[in-house]
């Protein structure tokens, strides 16, 4: 749990104050609970001695977060973190109601106000009105605001759909273009993404340049972010990965063709991150530029360090860190965003496992609240805490388990277990003396090891060679095979087939 991020209560018992501080994400505890813990804290201290509870507002920090992200995404992870967290529910659907009053989001703005009025009703019946400054009676649902807006977004709609028509009508690509993209721009406003992914795909036909062929890929992208569908995530970035303006410069790029491989590449890793191919995000959160990083409508540079760490931390191994992480220049920008997240990085490749493992269980809590990370939290340190026991054991012929459960901040039997389910996966070639605590590498006969590795290299040593010279003698004998037509008369497909002919000069 981050130490900065508590929330301190003051209690006076006589004349002597006890602070007493609790962890801010704690999302399994509810604050009726945080409440009855400090009752029983408290017993034997006369009522009249709880003079003040102060609960520091995290305001600042929810708003310092949400303001790293604008359009959906803001609405989408505040509202994922109401949903996880108990304690900054009714703070986190405040400013998601305030963002979302900026909108032709209706439909969210009612469903926001609802669960922001059950999420007060819950926190004013937990804490008895308590806590100083506790929670308000949530703003009233603004029906006027609602009933005017979508009469301006129908307004608005039609507009834009007749601008389209006069567009098609004189036939001029470019306004017609624009028009798709408008169209899906007022669409995505309102809350409704299936209709603002299909005016962004029609943009297509449009596209008189490869630059507006990125554009409308780009477009297409991020409503897929937001719908998940993680296939066609990829599929576009593909292509615009092919245009002429980002596949022929392999060089120096300017600073927008640089902006745009780098939003490429962070869709690219949610992509993979979301299809669980860890590896792949790892490389290609890798390749973002931390100069041109800024696409806040799906994740921030902060989240670039931690999806990217992570991912790296859990199939990278030792050599790919240090060379692709910690020893790059770009990276280690954004790794300066998210110092925890660096300093496990560093711990993990120093091989300090206890050091390391503890800091990632002060994170976990926060990593739980996003809402791309969430899903996989639980998966990744289990790939990290098994990648450091093989690495730990692999300079070893035998380890003492009890030493070994100290770095690992575990018991000997739960140690024992982990060990024995990699072994069963063949992660670690070794065996365990279960009555002596011990680990004790398996005797690998190194001999007939290497006598079969020569014999297989030699075998594929032989079958390229023979492959050379039946090429070399082909092209030296000029022998060429005809292939049949790929259109025509069934007729001929058959004369062709038959009438194949080579001709050889011995």
């Amino acid at each position: 749990v981050t130490q900065s991020l508590v929330n301190q209560y003051l209690f006076l018992a006589g004349d002597s104050p006890i602070a007493v501080s609790i962890p801010l994400i704690d999302c399994s505890t509810l604050l009726y609970d945080t409440f009855q813990c400090m009752s029983s804290l408290l017993q034997g201290f006369p009522p009249t001695n709880i003079v003040k509870i102060k609960l520091i507002s995290l305001r600042g920090d929810l708003e310092q977060y949400a303001s790293s992200y604008s359009g959906l995404m803001r609405i989408e992870r505040l509202q994922f973190i109401a949903e996880h967290c108990p304690q900054l529910r009714a703070e986190a659907l405040k400013m998601a109601l305030s963002f979302v009053h900026r909108t032709f989001n209706v439909d969210v703005y009612e469903e926001i106000h609802r669960k922001l009025t059950e999420a007060t009703r819950e926190v004013q019946v937990a804490t008895d009105a308590v806590v100083e400054g506790g929670a308000v009676d949530p703003p009233p649902l603004d029906t006027a605001w609602a009933e005017s807006t979508r009469k301006k977004a129908l307004l608005k709609l039609e507009k834009l759909d007749t601008d389209l028509k006069n567009y098609k009508g004189n036939s001029i690509k470019e306004s017609i273009r624009r028009g798709h993209d408008d169209l899906g721009d007022h669409y995505l406003d309102c809350g409704d993404l299936s209709n603002a992914l299909k005016c962004y795909s029609r943009a297509r036909d449009y596209c008189t340049s490869a630059k507006h062929v990125i554009n409308m890929c780009l477009n297409v992208i991020k409503v897929s972010v937001y719908l998940q569908n993680w296939s066609h995530v990829l599929s576009y970035v593909s292509k615009a990965e092919s245009t002429p303006e980002i596949a022929e410069q392999r060089g120096e790029r300017d600073c927008q063709s640089q902006s745009v491989l780098t939003k490429l590449k962070c869709a690219a890793g949610l992509a993979e991150l979301a299809s669980r191919k860890y590896k792949q995000a790892a490389k290609c959160f890798l390749l973002a530029s931390f100069d041109h990083c800024d696409f806040a409508e799906l994740l921030s540079p902060s989240n670039v360090a931690v999806y990217g760490g992570m991912c790296a931390l859990a199939t990278f191994d030792r050599q790919e860190l240090q060379k692709n992480v910690i020893s790059s220049s770009s990276f280690k920008l954004f790794l300066e965003l998210e110092p925890q997240v660096r300093d496990i990085i560093f711990k993990f490749y120093e091989s300090k496992y206890a050091s390391c493992l503890k800091m990632l269980d002060e994170i976990k809590d926060n990593l739980l609240l996003d809402m791309y990370l969430a899903p996989h939290v639980q998966t990744l340190y289990t790939l990290i805490r098994n990648r450091a026991l093989i690495q730990y054991f692999s300079p070893y012929v035998s380890a003492d388990m009890t030493k070994m459960s100290q770095s690992f901040n575990t018991t000997v039997l739960a140690l024992e277990d982990e060990l024995t389910q990699l072994i069963l996966e063949g992660l670690i070639n070794a065996r365990i003396d279960s009555h002596s605590k011990i680990l004790y590498a398996r005797d690998v006969d190194q001999r007939s090891h290497t006598f079969e590795k020569s014999i297989h290299m030699g075998k594929e040593f032989q079958r390229r060679a023979k492959a050379m010279i039946l090429r070399a003698a082909v092209l030296r004998n000029q022998i060429h095979v005809k292939s049949p037509p790929r259109e025509g008369s069934q007729g001929e497909l058959n004369s062709a087939n038959s009438q194949s002919r080579m001709s050889t000069n011995m």
